[in-house]
């Protein structure tokens, strides 16, 4: 047998390949540098034009008020375009009048209850209808979304009519229910029931909203939680606070908060229902800063008064920002 015999040009092991110019490998290192820096970049730049919007249409606002609070606006200022700075004038003039206290209390009273209230009987409903029949549960949704589909002026005018004195269907109904006295009553009479009768429909027109906010977040719990918690014969009350409640805190402490920002802020219904009477008992911080902006040009008032307004509710509105920015790991 003839043996074939095969040549293989091997390089010398101790050869190495030629390195590549300092230029180019440079040029390289230079691009990867720049390609990564503009990727970290990318996300802000693309965020940049909305965050500018948002600064623009939010902020400028915000800013402008402020600077509105320290200066003398009158409706003759305003007219001349006057600039006439006054320093903290405003603050004092608005700290010192005792309506600016009586109306801040009840305000806070008034949004404090109607909160209560709202969230309340909006789990209250969230958890009805997990344990509804589809049928029912259907209804009960549909109806909920036409009250809340229902506009605010349009909900105030029928609320209006309810409560009649004279024409009222409530007062009618109470008194054919053997309830005389009722006959011809005044829900107006008062702030207090004036600002009750507004209450109800604040809570009437909330309710929806956190039904079903409330509700998404009872859905989303796994049902074996609740068997287990049935297993071990837990009753309702315990399966609530052992299983319901951990799971849906931190979304009840979310509607909480944004209950909390709409309910301090309204304005259309009190002013709708009596235009903060009678004798100014319903009047609330909005209202009383439509009354100096609006109806006396007092501008720069009006403007320290929200001033005042968004500090009330940053100091309302603490605890629960302080708890929504919790972590797992502990405490911001």
């Amino acid at each position: 047998m003839t043996a074939v015999k095969t040549t293989e040009t091997a390089a010398p092991a101790g050869d190495i390949p030629p390195a590549l110019p300092p230029d180019v490998t440079g040029g390289a290192r230079k691009r990867r540098r720049r390609g990564g820096a503009f990727d970290r970049a990318l996300p802000y730049l693309l965020l940049a034009p909305a965050l500018i919007a948002i600064l623009w249409l939010i902020g400028w606002p915000v800013v402008s008020v402020f600077v509105t609070s320290f200066r003398q606006l009158n409706l003759g200022e305003l007219v001349r375009g006057e600039i006439v700075w006054t320093g903290f004038d405003n603050y004092v003039t608005v700290l010192k009048d005792e309506r600016f206290w009586t109306v801040s209390l009840r305000t806070i009273v008034f949004t404090v209850g109607v909160v209560v209230a709202s969230v309340g009987m909006g789990l209250g409903i969230a958890l009805l209808m997990r344990v509804l029949t589809p049928w029912v549960r259907i209804a009960l949704q549909i109806a909920m979304l036409c009250a809340w589909a229902m506009p605010i002026l349009a909900s105030t005018t029928v609320y209006q009519w309810m409560f009649d004195q004279n024409y009222g269907i409530l007062n009618k109904t109470l008194v054919q229910l053997g309830f005389d006295s009722f006959a011809g009553y005044s829900w107006f009479s008062s702030g207090t029931s004036t600002l009750s009768v507004v209450g109800l429909l604040i809570v009437w027109q909330a309710i929806p909203f956190l039904a079903f906010s409330l509700y998404a977040g009872l859905v989303g719990i796994p049902r074996d939680l609740y068997e287990a918690a049935g297993i071990d014969g837990a009753t309702g009350w315990q399966t609530f606070r052992a299983v319901t409640w951990p799971e849906i805190r931190s979304l009840l402490m979310m509607v909480t908060f944004l209950s909390t920002l709409w309910d301090f802020k309204v304005f259309a219904q009190i002013w709708v229902f009596r235009e903060g009477g009678p004798s100014g008992e319903s009047t609330t911080l909005p209202v009383l800063q439509y009354l100096e902006g609006i109806a006396k040009s007092h501008f720069g008032v009006a403007a320290a008064i929200s001033v005042l307004m968004m500090l009330i509710l940053g100091l309302i509105t603490f605890q629960y920002l302080r708890k929504l920015l919790q972590t797992e790991e502990g405490k911001i």
